[in-house]
């Protein structure tokens, strides 16, 4: 990404939320999006995946603190469009932001470091020319796996194929198959070239010669083309951890794709899909289960055993005059929490009637509608609609 780029950029908006937006609505808002653009649900559609590119984007600034700060600062210092000549700032007003990253001011003197260490942190470069051509950082990647309810529940370690560029093993990531390539004399390696904007305001672009690699291979390598970097596959197991929810995002620092001339790795993002129990769901940290129990246990009252996820049923006391869809509390019987400890399942009672009565149950629930003929359920209800 070129400096004019990310001045110009408004991640805010790409998001679509507001600039005082908390941690969880810019997460909320990402997810939103990228289940809506990614590009498996949007086969051969550009356009779906360019967008989803630039909510990714948004997102590594927006989703990191640190990132988020130094964004923020920036666009506070160059507003939209730069720094501009005030009104009587007679004469010409020549600015480039390489001298601002070198911490070297203008015709009065020094800046000092501090934007440089602001736009080091969100480039991965340093400040100077002299520094631009030091390893960088990898690229993330972003991954999806889908586990099942029980290995949502309890935590699971899956194999995950990706495929990412690093650098060529044919020429040990120099783009020349003799190892030896040359400094770009356009940009002079640092990879950067200047480029003016009017009124001796000066951004900078990635070189066009070296495509901001700072070298040029005089004998292109046959497997990478001189790019230094070559697509690979691995497979890797990684830990997902218990009690993970549908949809959620785990970050794996440093599982991304190889840095580039001794960098650190890139992070890996994996988005958790969770397929449904036929009996069970899922309610935060708790497990929900409904249970059918006949009339007699639910007038009565009774113990009932009810199924646990991966392990042995619990008996539960089912009070007299327990109405149809009371829900009662096994505790310690649901998802793990992130301290170790577990949640709890919730029953739901559903009563349960049956289609066909006949032989000695329909004559004592006969007997039953004779004995309760002056109770009417539904009294206090005409009363209530009267009242209103």
């Amino acid at each position: 990404m070129s400096t004019k780029d990310f001045i110009e950029k408004d991640y805010y908006k790409v998001l679509g939320v507001p600039k005082d937006a908390t941690e969880a609505e810019i997460k909320k808002a990402y997810r939103k999006l990228a289940r809506e653009f990614h590009p498996d649900a949007n086969k051969g559609n550009a356009k779906a995946e360019e967008r989803f590119k630039e909510i990714s984007e948004a997102n590594d600034v927006l989703g990191d603190p640190k990132k988020r700060k130094e964004y923020d600062e920036a666009r506070a210092l160059f507003g939209n469009g730069g720094f501009r000549p005030g009104p009587g700032a007679g004469g010409s007003f020549n600015f480039d932001l390489g001298d601002l990253f070198g911490g070297q001011g203008g015709a009065g003197g020094s800046f000092g470091g501090g934007l440089g260490d602001v736009f080091g942190g969100l480039f991965n470069r340093g400040g100077g020319a002299g520094t631009r051509t030091q390893p960088r950082r990898g690229q993330d990647i972003e991954s999806e796996v889908t586990l099942s309810f029980m290995e949502a529940v309890d935590g699971a370690t899956v194999p995950l194929r990706m495929s990412s560029q690093s650098p060529c093993k044919a020429c040990s990531g120099t783009g020349d198959k003799n190892g030896t390539p040359r400094v770009c004399p356009t940009c002079v390696g640092t990879g950067q070239v200047a480029r003016g904007s009017g009124g001796g305001f000066s951004l900078t672009d990635p070189c066009p010669d070296c495509k901001g690699r700072g070298l040029i291979a005089e004998h292109p390598c046959e497997v990478c083309k001189g790019s230094g970097r070559a697509k690979s596959s691995r497979t890797m197991q990684v830990r997902i951890p218990a009690g993970v929810s549908d949809g959620q995002r785990i970050r794996l620092r440093g599982k991304g794709a190889p840095g580039e001339r001794g960098g650190p790795a890139g992070d890996l993002y994996v988005v958790v899909h969770v397929n449904p129990h036929p009996v069970f769901g899922r309610k935060g940290d708790n497990l929900t289960v409904t249970v059918p129990v006949t009339f007699a246990e639910a007038a009565l009252g009774a113990d009932i055993r009810v199924p646990t996820l991966g392990g042995p049923p619990v008996t539960l006391k089912l009070p007299p005059g327990t109405p149809n869809g009371r829900t009662m509390r096994a505790r310690g019987k649901g998802a793990v929490r992130k301290d170790g400890t577990r949640g709890d399942l919730l029953v739901t009672v559903e009563v349960s009637v049956p289609k066909d009565v006949s032989g000695k149950a329909r004559d004592a629930l006969e007997a039953y509608r004779e004995a309760t003929a002056d109770e009417d359920p539904r009294a206090e209800l005409f009363q209530a609609a009267k009242g209103a």
